[in-house]
């Protein structure tokens, strides 16, 4: 059955989204993965309903065993960490499942805008807390007004899983917990530019998970865009963490590269959702509490 999408959402969501690569090359026949098991899902099996929870607490969640051999974590530079395959073929295809319900309107998949009258090429969905150009709020000012969409637990305990993952190598898994999402959809031509993650009182590790389509991610430095910078491959699965010395760090992706995302997702495009600890009124504890 083809997926269930709500007009306001675009095409090419309608048939998947994309992720981050690992840092390895793709290879240059297209060449794409399949999941464990052989077979290819259809693509309406990871969309429509509710896909429940995507976490540590569920049993799709659970990390590999330990005769799978990760190869992970990954130091890029101090505090910053890549997670080549995190998120296994369930996980992936749940988190899919969440991003297409936030999609959905009210407080759906605006294009931002920015202050000098342009428009980022990728499109955005915030659960928790709206992003615009330079500030959070509870509504999304920049697009039809609606309240946003609640940040669930689940997502706060994958951020926190993901930075234990690191190892000692990795920035320290933060008291508080996370209530941000921001999802950012990629077609075959968008791109981000060098920009750092500023607008948060909270200075947690931020923690960015892909869907779908491999793309180059630039990791800078703290002090310009410009050099020293590590390009990284990630891809769909990846995660990539980065706190302590290498929270205020400059990072962008110049390009995605189409076509890349494996074929059991059923996504045309690229997915990456960053998750971030706001510091703002409001937010919440660990396990779902509130604080004044």
């Amino acid at each position: 059955m083809a997926p269930t999408v709500s007009p306001g959402v675009p095409t090419t969501l309608r048939t998947g989204w994309v992720s981050v690569a690992r840092g390895r090359v793709v290879p240059a026949d297209g060449a794409r993965e399949e999941p464990p098991g052989g077979g290819v899902p259809s693509p309406g099996c990871v969309s429509g309903g509710d896909a429940g929870p995507v976490g540590p607490h569920d049993t799709l969640f659970d990390p590999p065993d330990a005769g799978d051999g990760p190869d992970w974590p990954v130091t890029v530079a101090p505090g910053a960490v890549h997670l080549p395959g995190w998120l296994d073929t369930d996980r992936q295809r749940r988190l899919l499942a969440a991003c297409r319900r936030w999609a959905r309107p009210p407080a759906g998949l605006p294009t931002v805008r920015t202050p000098r009258g342009g428009t980022m090429s990728a499109r955005q969905v915030c659960p928790g807390w709206h992003w615009s150009p330079y500030r959070y709020s509870r509504h999304v000012v920049d697009g039809d007004g609606a309240p946003v969409k609640s940040f669930p637990p689940w997502l706060d305990a994958l951020a926190r899983e993901a930075v234990a993952d690191c190892g000692p190598e990795g920035p320290a898994v933060p008291a508080d917990a996370y209530d941000i999402a921001l999802v950012n959809f990629y077609d075959a031509d968008a791109r981000m530019g060098m920009h750092r993650d500023a607008e948060e009182r909270s200075d947690a590790p931020v923690v960015s998970l892909s869907l779908g389509d491999t793309c180059v991610f630039r990791f800078g430095n703290p002090e310009n865009r410009g050099r020293p910078h590590t390009d990284v491959e990630l891809r769909s699965g990846d995660a990539f963490v980065f706190g302590g010395p290498s929270r205020a760090a400059y990072h962008g992706v110049p390009r995605v590269r189409p076509g890349t995302a494996p074929a059991w997702l059923g996504l045309t495009g690229r997915l990456n959702i960053t998750l971030r600890m706001s510091g703002l009124e409001g937010r919440a504890r660990p396990g779902g509490g509130r604080r004044g």
